[in-house]
């Protein structure tokens, strides 16, 4: 029996509409298809009726398979022969671990392709009517991954480089620690007067956003409970929504 093909597919942000036609072809071509919690349940409905669907979610505090066992899933069917793919939201290589898998994979000597997906450091935002960059207010974003304890001896990240007013930050899974990030981030001076945005359930019709700056987006997220999944933007863009806003016109954003 010879080896299958695993495809690392990136699903985008959370509409499924939003999903390239290459990953879509994954889906409905897959033997095995293994997926994550934030993929849009609409997507697994193109996938075929014989397809063995495994779910790979995974929370903060809760993984229903550790990445060690979804590694050994993918190697176990790709070795069965079989077409698998993995189906991330967003983009397999941001904050997705594709790259791990892929390094798997090619040590056990197995073909894999990367498929692009539309990452929701961009795509949500954007939703939320904010241009990550914007001439003369932003010249550079960064991306950068929320969930690591900011205050921890030996962080890799380095807040001050992220103090520059002319750039904006996007922040993924970071809502469990926004008082230290946001912190960390006036501490190393960004001003506390510098606007921030939280957009929940991004690209989605029940999308949330909740506008505030820096030094008081945390308490106000505290008082309306405000929940993952979300991205954080911080940055001069954010005042930009009330121009050019576009995806839910009229709803309001959160309140308190």
């Amino acid at each position: 029996m010879g080896k299958g093909k695993v495809y690392l597919t990136g699903a985008g942000p959370g509409d499924p509409k939003l999903i390239t036609l290459k990953g879509l072809e994954t889906i409905k071509c897959a033997e095995v298809l293994i997926y994550d919690r934030l993929v849009a349940p609409d997507l697994l409905e193109y996938a075929s009726p014989d397809a063995e669907l495994v779910y790979a979610g995974k929370l903060p505090e809760n993984h229903t398979l550790r990445q060690e066992e979804i590694n050994q899933l993918l190697v176990l069917h790709a070795l069965q022969g079989k077409t698998v793919t993995r189906l991330k939201g967003g983009d397999p290589f941001v904050f997705g671990r594709g790259g791990e898998e892929a390094v798997v994979l090619a040590e056990h000597g197995i073909e894999y392709e990367i498929v692009p997906g539309v990452t929701s450091a961009v795509a949500v935002p954007a939703y939320a009517g904010i241009p990550v960059t914007y001439r003369g207010v932003a010249s550079a974003f960064s991306v950068i991954a929320g969930f690591e304890n900011c205050d921890k001896p030996g962080t890799s990240i380095d807040w001050a480089r992220y103090a520059s007013p002319g750039e904006t930050l996007i922040i993924l899974m970071g809502i469990g620690n926004l008082p230290s990030i946001t912190g960390n981030l006036m501490a190393h001076g960004r001003p506390a007067d510098t606007p921030a945005a939280l957009v929940r359930w991004g690209t989605y019709t029940h999308q949330e956003t909740l506008f505030g700056t820096l030094g008081d987006i945390a308490g106000k997220a505290a008082a309306v409970q405000f929940q993952n999944p979300a991205v954080i933007v911080v940055g001069e863009v954010v005042n930009l929504h009330e121009k050019i806003a576009w995806f839910q016109k009229g709803v309001p954003a959160v309140q308190i």
